[in-house]
């Protein structure tokens, strides 16, 4: 046994020499750990209410390529059994061949696994001198994880169960019930060898200076990829690369330190923007100064695309500053039209297409003699008694204020109703209301627009002559009529 033990050392010995060679396929672990048993004595797996026997062992691992590594285990140590049911202890050394299946790439930082195998047991301190001190493990098989702790080194994590080809190491044999082991074993693990040329640039790993070079990039005798212009940007990714430039721009230069290269500036010597390619917009009305034709436009003021704010009516006021933008008018009326020319803007004037006044906002003044003429038809409306039924006399007044509301078409009459104090309040109200809804019905019926017209009634509530005699009365009972713009 010894001598097959000295022969597997010195074979791994001469594979870790010529693996050292290699392009990091290889890999060698030391580990240790803990056995329990299982068999005809009883079950000792997960279990921690009896001492562990330990052992320490020795991995070589070997990448086959894709998610495979074929792996080599030697173990030393004890196993061994203490409970009322029976005990043993044995030195056993292992030695176990595994294809393990890496569940992740290589190049995670944490790579699960999961093995099968095959292997041996050599056993020292026979119980039973009649059985031979080598078991055949089959299989051998568990699952482990791998830790990254550098680029070299990693943290094992590993259950190995390996089952016998026999039955009796306890001392007992009983059915075909082959004795089980569990290796529970933690360790450090180490990758062996260094590439050549990782990166395919023709500069040994051991020389380049930066490995890593993307495929087919020019490089120099450090490994590093050229850089002409000297600006710290490599060729490759130098979007100047025979002008010294910026980093931040690529390697391409930037005079005007505006944060954009000069070969995309509209304006290379004059800061800018990037919303004008690098040119700036000195008045701030959305075109940059090389294609502005009207420099030093106000702010806020809407322009075209050459710079010059807008007038659509072409009347040579600016939209900004013209109240009728859409219709051509004179300075003097801010740009608005005044198609009666009597000095108020048609937006303003309540009769644009008749001369007027600017205190009656464009509509013509109504003379003192036809006011003194509506006073005097107002004061000859009479209705039947404690009615809104107009009497007749009073349709031919009625007729007469047609004529003169037709004659000032914008115009407008208000219709005010008042009683006398005879009856209650409600009733006075009423009355006045209806009385001069009637006046208002009429005018509408001989042409007048109601849009011209309102009627209120104010029953007694505003008298113009004492109520307490029958001539008071009298004159409170009446219709007012007022006219206005």
């Amino acid at each position: 046994m010894k001598k097959l033990l000295l022969i597997c050392m010195s074979l791994m010995a001469t594979i870790i020499a010529v693996a050292q060679t290699e392009d990091k396929k290889w890999n060698i672990g030391f580990h240790g750990g803990a056995v329990q048993y299982k068999g005809d004595l009883g079950n000792d797996f997960y279990k921690t209410d009896m001492a562990f026997y330990g052992f320490g062992g020795l991995s070589l691992s070997h990448r086959l390529g894709g998610h495979f590594d074929l792996s080599l285990l030697g173990t030393k140590g004890k196993i061994g059994f203490n409970r009322p049911t029976g005990k043993f202890l044995y030195d056993v050394s292992t030695a176990t061949l595994n294809l393990r299946y890496n569940l992740l790439h290589d190049k995670s930082i944490v790579q699960p696994y999961v093995f099968v195998g095959f292997g041996a047991m050599w056993f020292d301190d026979k119980v039973d001198n009649t059985i031979k001190d080598l078991d055949f493990v089959t299989p051998s098989t568990g699952a482990g994880l791998n830790v990254k702790l550098g680029p070299t080194v990693m943290l094992n994590l590993q259950e190995t169960f390996m089952f016998s080809n026999r039955d009796g190491r306890d001392g007992m044999v009983k059915g075909d019930n082959n004795d089980k082991y569990l290796f529970h074993s933690v360790g450090l693990s180490f990758n062996l060898g260094k590439k050549k040329d990782e990166d395919n640039d023709g500069v040994a790993d051991r020389l380049d200076k930066c490995p890593g070079t993307p495929a087919m990039v020019a490089v120099d005798k450090n490994g590093c990829p050229l850089d002409k212009d000297g600006d710290g940007v490599a060729d490759y990714l130098d979007a100047c690369p025979d002008i010294a430039g910026l980093v931040t721009l690529n390697g391409c230069p930037d005079k005007d330190a505006d944060g954009i290269a000069d070969k995309d500036d509209r304006c290379p010597d004059v800061a800018g923007t990037s919303a004008f390619k690098g040119c700036p917009d000195t008045d701030g009305d959305g075109v940059a100064d090389i294609d502005d034709k009207c420099p030093g436009t106000k702010a806020g003021y809407k322009v075209d695309a050459v710079g010059c704010t807008i007038d659509n009516d072409k009347d040579g006021i600016v939209n900004e500053e013209d109240r009728c933008p859409d219709a051509a008018g004179p300075a003097s009326l801010k740009g608005c039209p005044d198609t009666d020319g009597d000095g108020v803007a048609d937006l303003d004037d309540r009769c644009p297409t008749l001369v007027g006044t600017i205190p009656n906002k464009g509509c013509p003044e109504i003379t003192k003699e036809v006011e003194t003429k509506i006073t005097k038809i107002a004061s000859k409306l009479f209705f039947e008694t404690a009615s809104d039924v107009l009497k007749v006399a009073s349709l031919s007044e009625l007729d007469e204020l047609v004529v003169i509301l037709k004659q000032y078409e914008y115009a407008k009459l208000a219709i005010d109703g008042h009683t006398d104090s005879q009856g209650s309040d409600e009733y006075n109200i009423n009355l006045s209301q209806k009385r001069s809804e009637s006046v208002r019905k009429y005018l509408v019926s001989h042409g007048i627009d109601e849009s011209r017209l309102t009627s209120t009634g104010y029953g007694e509530g505003t008298p113009i002559a004492d109520n307490k005699t029958a001539a008071g009365r009298a004159k409170n009972r009446r219709v007012e009529l007022k006219t206005s713009y």
